[in-house]
């Protein structure tokens, strides 16, 4: 059997590649939508996917079971649990409690695990040839390395008005009857790590297994206990900010994301002509360069979306294709870049990228303003907001300052002064920008702290020394 663990450390999310080298074939589990990776690991191992299947519907980024599936001619296999309101609408086999995807002498047999999500599965993975019991869980959101799934997505990013009390009380009863149950040796792979939003203190290695779970994890004294209120409790207290992208994302990975098929390389575009489009307001220009060099000068009406490690990140923040339709050019030094780039933007569902520029040559300059945090305390400010999670507000804030997650700000703008100067900050800068330069394209003054939270702080301490 091979099982290949695929990382995006954009996301912090994981996706699985089983193969079985006796007959050739192979599936994909939580496949992500840049599909290329699975694609060369197939041909790599001289293999065929034939399957793939998810473990629910995310919420972080947009599945690329359909579009692997279309690329390859795969089954599609999805979750029929949870009840008529959690049902897929796009076409599939429909997995229930005990069913099994089998390749060869490889057997993936759904668990219904419940609580992060109703129709949540979890895949307990037979290699038939080493032995007839089960090694390996892919336990999707249910388990992580450390902690749980979190139950209150539905609340957060789905409409939903206290789910997360069943939610909780549905994975309180998947860990005794799914989980614990199970042998300690069975290795545990979860679809994500340290840094996913989907949970609240994830960790960063990348496996478990059942008993070091049961043994040390936070949850195992409610759990041997029985202890379901403090479970309920403490697994509710201190959840992170959910991005509001979200919700966007339940709905179209329920629907079925629009398949794309294959993505020629990005050209890159005249500024002259980009000059024009710009000046209608046809596209939109994204400024892929770090935040320092983007408070220098940029395009105006720019959205600052560094390249890197959070594109898909950072994308979903400040871009919603739902209300804005306009074609994106990004600057870029090269396709290879610019192509990679749009690669991580499609995982959140932003798929309309025209291509890109070299230079902002011929272009209208905007320098974004900025504040010392010395003139903070004097400066006629309408609000002072914080874009940083609300547990880093809790830690050490700007008196004063009004705390809006940089992930949500754009989707909350109603909570803003309609007049008058916002001044922002984050903890270095970086998200920031990217939320300063989302509510300046939708019509607000910002300013952006220079040094932000952490620039203040040292300020800060010069004074009282």
């Amino acid at each position: 059997m091979l099982l290949e663990r695929i990382y995006d450390e954009d996301l912090a999310q994981a996706s699985y590649f089983i193969g079985c080298q006796a007959k050739g074939e192979a599936v994909v589990v939580d496949a992500r939508r840049d599909i290329q990776v699975y694609q060369e690991l197939a041909a790599k191992n001289g293999m065929k996917i034939v399957a793939v299947t998810e473990t629910h519907i995310h919420a972080d980024y947009l599945s690329g079971t359909r579009e692997l599936a279309a690329a390859t001619d795969a089954t599609i296999y999805v979750s029929g649990e949870g009840g008529a309101d959690w049902q897929y609408e796009f076409e599939g086999e429909r997995l229930f409690d005990q069913d099994a995807i089998t390749l060869g002498n490889i057997s993936l047999k759904a668990l219904h695990t419940p609580g992060h999500t109703p129709e949540h599965l979890s895949f307990l993975v037979t290699d038939g040839v080493f032995s007839d019991k089960p090694g390996f869980l892919l336990s999707g959101d249910f388990v992580f390395s450390g902690d749980l799934g979190r139950p209150d997505l539905l609340d957060e990013a789905a409409g939903g008005i206290d789910t997360r009390f069943a939610g909780a009380h549905d994975l309180f009863v998947s860990l005794k009857e799914k989980f614990v149950t199970l042998p300690d040796y069975i290795q545990v792979y979860p679809g994500h790590g340290a840094g996913s939003a989907c949970g609240k203190a994830l960790g960063a290695i990348p496996s478990s297994t059942v008993g070091y779970e049961r043994n040390f994890a936070w949850w195992g004294p409610y759990l041997a206990a029985d202890d379901e209120a403090g479970f309920v409790e403490a697994l509710l207290d201190g959840q992170p900010d959910a991005h509001a992208y979200f919700g966007r994302m339940k709905r179209q990975n329920r629907q079925g994301p629009v398949i794309l098929g294959e993505r020629a390389p990005l050209t890159e575009l005249a500024t002259k002509d980009v000059a024009i489009a710009l000046a209608a307001d046809k596209i939109g220009v994204i400024d892929t360069r770090h935040h320092s060099q983007v408070q220098a000068g940029t395009v105006t009406g720019a959205l600052n979306i560094p390249a890197g490690n959070k594109t898909a990140s950072y994308g979903g923040w400040a871009v919603d294709p739902e209300t804005d339709h306009r074609p994106l050019v990004l600057l870029a030094p090269s396709s290879e870049i610019a192509t990679e780039m749009w690669g991580h933007l499609i995982r959140v569902g932003i798929d309309n990228v025209a291509g890109y520029i070299t230079s902002f040559d011929g272009l209208p300059v905007y320098i974004p303003k900025t504040l010392a945090p010395a003139d903070l305390a004097r400066f006629d400010a309408a609000m002072v907001l914080d874009v940083r999670n609300k547990s880093e507000h809790t830690a050490g804030h700007i008196p004063g300052s009004e705390q809006l997650n940089a992930g949500r700000v754009l989707w909350h703008t109603e909570k803003l002064p309609k007049d008058g100067v916002i001044v922002s900050y984050c903890q270095s800068g970086v998200r920031n920008s990217v939320a300063a330069s989302a509510l300046r394209r939708a019509g607000f003054d910002v300013v952006e702290l220079e040094g932000s939270y952490a620039g203040w702080a040292d300020w800060k301490q010069t004074q009282n020394v």
